[in-house]
């Protein structure tokens, strides 16, 4: 079965979710060796794995949060790069999937959603765009 919407759909960002941020920065760069910087938003931290690969997966530290009410982020997070956010989103609902988040924009790094698969895993979709702006 050809799926219409893929073109490349790689996973380009983990994040991952922590109750104490210090705690888990102290742990992971002691086992990897990663380092963490300040970036947006408080309680939100670049991850450099000291990978120098263009198509390496980025990552992020972040306070733990609830995307909607009872679905509390747990473990890893993954997010799926797109070309064609709507399709995805439509795709989702299609095949049984549910979403969990709208679409929401990301002010310079482009538009996300976060969706439940058919099997109860929680991930995001985002289509990358630089020029992404919040519309008024």
């Amino acid at each position: 079965m050809s799926n219409p919407i893929r073109t490349e759909t790689p996973v380009r960002h983990f994040a991952i979710n922590a109750d104490d941020t210090a705690r888990a920065q102290r742990f992971y760069e002691a086992v990897f060796g990663w380092r963490f910087n300040a970036w947006g938003p408080p309680g939100f931290w670049m991850i450099d794995t000291g990978s120098t690969a263009p198509e390496a997966p980025r990552g992020a530290l972040q306070q733990r949060r609830t995307l909607i009410e009872g679905e509390r982020m747990n473990g890893f997070e993954c997010t799926i790069a797109v070309s064609d956010l709507h399709a995805v989103e439509r795709t989702i609902v299609a095949q049984g999937g549910t979403l969990l988040m709208p679409r929401t924009t990301i002010p310079s790094v482009g538009y996300l959603l976060w969706f439940r698969d058919t099997e109860g895993n929680v991930a995001g979709a985002m289509q990358y765009d630089a020029s992404a702006r919040v519309e008024d």
